[in-house]
């Protein structure tokens, strides 16, 4: 005897083709509406767990899942978070470089957990009001920014027209819209600490200061310098984008200078690990004359040899405060910002209780 599927006591459900099937049929052998089976599928919390589960588990055996493209467009909604990665013509720094990759990935998991689309784009870093063409058009309910860049005043500006916005960067004064970052101040402190407690005195400082981030960590880096009585050198204080040809070229101008240094705190991997190679293709050896520490703590900064100590941002807790603060926006409340403590993880460009370094003259081999 063939066993057939119910729906509501006593009613009989007709033989369902799977390969074809419907919100309504899951509805009809669940004894609910297809409004119900909607909410369920899409994680409302108007369904009870009861229900949710009981929809969810026969969606499951029939192998039924929901076609979000076509369930938006007939409800006239969307679940769409936009990823904006605003670029600047002047720093040639691109979407593909290793952090950003690991935050794209870390913001795509926590999206998707949420049962949400994510949209990439870019944007021009001078025109961040191009935005809320995004939410506007219909594309993304919201938009998650990775960096302040120099454009605070505009993000301030999109925040005041109540634009659904959170941005990935500093927290800093008189700011009217969400952020999650981690703590810069600190974490530059953490690394200039760690460069000194190896023994280094002569630090070289990479990064950008028009940047907020740059800007905290050179704060932390100087005020480590304070800390153990030290002057922070303003000719080894270096002008650096985040990009690899900034630091190349930034590091080759160091070692021409004749600057005496045996320390260098970059103010990301990517910048540390290209001035790691510039300063072996010019024959000196790190950490024994050079101690380096990088930022960010990306894959390739726990592949490099030598092992790149650095400091690392959580970026997976990063992407869930960020998408979690996005929906909390949406939902008309006001989260306040997130900050994340770094860590540093200790390597071999510059490990405490090493022998001590041997400092050379950049740009002639000597003491």
């Amino acid at each position: 005897m063939k066993k057939t599927t119910t729906g509501k006591a006593g009613s009989r459900a007709k033989p369902v083709d799977t390969r074809s099937l419907q919100m309504a049929d899951i509805a009809r052998m669940a004894g609910v509406s297809v409004s119900t089976v909607s909410r369920a599928l899409s994680g409302s919390a108007l369904i009870s767990e009861k229900t949710r589960t009981r929809v969810e588990d026969l969606a499951r055996t029939l192998n039924y899942a929901v076609n979000i493209g076509a369930q938006n467009l007939r409800l006239k909604q969307n679940r769409t978070i936009a990823v904006v990665v605003p670029y600047d013509r002047s720093t040639r720094q691109h979407v593909s470089e290793p952090f950003f990759l690991s935050m794209l990935g870390s913001l795509a998991d926590a999206i998707t957990d949420r049962g949400y689309d994510m949209l990439l784009s870019r944007v021009d870093a001078d025109e961040l009001h191009a935005v809320s063409k995004l939410v506007r058009s219909g594309r993304a309910n919201g938009i998650i920014m990775i960096g302040q860049w120099r454009h605070h005043d505009q993000l301030n500006e999109l925040a005041a027209n109540d634009f659904p916005i959170v941005v990935w960067g500093a927290q800093l004064p008189r700011q009217l819209y969400c952020s999650v970052g981690s703590d810069n101040l600190e974490g530059g402190r953490l690394a200039t600490r760690h460069l000194i407690a190896s023994g280094r005195k002569r630090l070289v400082f990479f990064g950008d200061v028009d940047f907020p981030e740059a800007a905290m960590r050179f704060e932390g880096f100087k005020r480590a310098h304070a800390d153990a009585g030290l002057r922070v050198r303003s000719e080894l204080c270096i002008k650096v984008d985040f990009t690899a040809e900034s630091a190349r070229e930034a590091t080759q101008r160091l070692l021409l200078s004749g600057h005496s240094f045996d320390g260098l705190f970059a103010c990301s991997d990517l910048m540390a690990v290209t001035a790691i190679n510039t300063l072996a293709e010019n024959g000196h050896v790190v950490p024994d004359e050079v101690a380096v520490v990088g930022y960010d703590d990306i894959e390739l900064s726990r592949h490099f040899r030598p092992g790149l100590t650095t400091i690392r941002q959580p970026l997976e807790q990063a992407g869930i405060a960020l998408v979690d603060s996005l929906l909390a926006v949406l939902d008309g409340r006001q989260p306040l910002p997130t900050v994340l403590e770094p860590v540093l993880v200790e390597r071999a460009t510059c490990v405490v209780g090493a022998k001590p370094p041997t400092v050379a003259q950049r740009g002639a081999p000597g003491a």
